[in-house]
């Protein structure tokens, strides 16, 4: 049976033994992101270009104020 690595955020390349992960689902794959790089995706999406396939095309959060 193969060994299975642990899954490892896509901002920062930490795993779920560094830190919490949560789980994405975009364009069909599943993804993981830790509680610290969530900004990233939220306000800076094309940060994960290469990470995240088709993160650039992510509209980041609009700011109020």
């Amino acid at each position: 049976m193969p060994v299975q690595s642990s899954p490892l955020c896509v901002s920062c390349g930490k795993s779920e033994h560094d830190v919490p992960l949560l789980s994405l689902h975009f364009k069909g794959t599943e993804a993981h992101i830790c509680s610290s790089c969530l900004p990233v995706l939220i306000h800076h999406p094309e940060r994960l270009a290469g990470n995240l396939p088709g993160s650039e095309q992510i509209a980041p959060t609009p700011h109020r104020g």
